[in-house]
């Protein structure tokens, strides 16, 4: 076999190959199976009899330099240095030797990381950047994860749903959280359009620029005292910010009327049934921080009733479609509104979204 040819660049990361504990390396492309030993640890075994044991804990997504710090420690001391950040920000300690384990989930649990979140328990929440940092966020994104993981801590430590559980949080409708194709996602909306500052817009914005920035044409020129301005048609805005973001002059903000939503039903996974997307479960709960009291019992509530009456391995949109939207509905408590009804003109209920093709 011709030899690997050797990659010589200095632009982007380092090849991800450095960064594979030796068992890895050595068994790339040939692991067969992989077994839960308890809730968050796993070992995967490769063809060669070669193991690989990981030790998953949660975390949050903003991690203060003491936690990265500490998270290193641990792998120098119990796992050669080796450990991996999810793409749900949980951290995985790998391991070739099942002895550190126990040790582990000690240091692990003294210092508030909880151990779990594999098979059918919640996962960690994946969000995005929420008032920290995000200029078009309609709600807080760690802040509303923490509370409410927080209520559902049990259901991640312990294996005890019917199937995994996945949930999701995007602060506003940009959606850079993935909270499409959520069993449970937590979306912040906007309800009002943006506001205009007139005396600031002339000063601080390209006009033809802001027009342009407006995806559905909402934006359009006016006279405003005799001077070049905007307005906002209100039937076509849809809240995504894109004219904040090229003007600040046009702040979407509104601590009045923003707030949250509930989405169900959705997965990216293609077993047992196709992907789907995630549907309305519930319009509109007020932003109240520090705890989102409401959003933090809609969520149990709705996972309480998914634990009591789903089968086993039929996740969240499954076991809805199974009894059908007016039982979910019924069984949950949640007042059905015109809002749920989908009247978009161009939803694409028809579009061919799986791998699976019937014959």
């Amino acid at each position: 076999m011709a030899e690997k040819p050797k990659r010589i660049t200095d632009i982007g990361p380092p090849n991800y190959e450095k960064f594979l504990p030796p068992v890895i390396k050595q068994n790339y492309g040939q692991w067969k199976s992989h077994e839960r030993l308890a809730p968050g640890v796993m070992v995967h075994t490769s063809e060669t009899g070669g193991k690989i044991y990981t030790v998953r804990c949660g975390s949050p997504r903003l991690l203060s330099i003491q936690s990265i710090r500490f998270f290193a420690d641990l792998a120098d001391k119990y796992c050669g240095g080796y450990l991996r950040f999810t793409s749900r920000n949980n951290v995985e300690f790998l391991m070739d030797s099942p002895d550190n384990i126990e040790a582990l989930k000690k240091d692990l649990h003294e210092a508030g990381f909880p151990v779990g979140g594999t098979n059918n328990a919640i996962s960690n929440i994946v969000h995005t950047q929420g008032w920290v940092h995000c200029h078009s966020s309609a709600t807080d994104a760690s802040g509303v994860v923490k509370a409410v993981m927080d209520a559902l801590y049990d259901h991640f430590t312990h294996e005890d749903l019917p199937a995994k559980l996945r949930v999701a949080l995007a602060c506003c409708l940009n959606m850079c959280g993935a909270v499409h194709c959520s069993d449970i996602a937590i979306l912040g909306v906007h309800r009002r359009p943006p506001k205009i500052l007139h005396e600031s817009i002339r000063k601080v914005c390209e006009i033809p620029t802001l027009i342009a920035s407006c995806p559905t044409g909402a934006i359009r020129p006016k006279t405003v005292d005799g001077k070049p301005g905007v307005e906002v048609v209100e039937e076509q805005c849809m809240f995504c910010a894109n004219c904040y973001t090229v003007c600040p002059a046009m702040p979407l903000n509104n601590a009045e009327t923003d707030g949250i939503s509930i989405w169900v039903g959705g997965k990216v996974s293609d077993a047992r049934t196709p992907p789907r997307f995630s549907k309305l479960a519930i319009p509109f709960l007020p932003n109240n921080p520090p705890r989102w009291p409401e959003v933090v019992d809609a969520v149990v509530n709705i996972v309480n009733v998914y634990a009591a009456g789903a089968k086993k391995y039929e996740r969240m949109g499954d076991w809805i479609e199974r009894i059908g939207w007016p039982r979910f509905f019924e069984q949950t408590g949640i007042e059905f509104t015109r809002y749920h009804i989908d009247d978009f003109k161009h939803a694409g209920t028809t579009y061919a979204r799986s791998a699976q093709v019937r014959l």
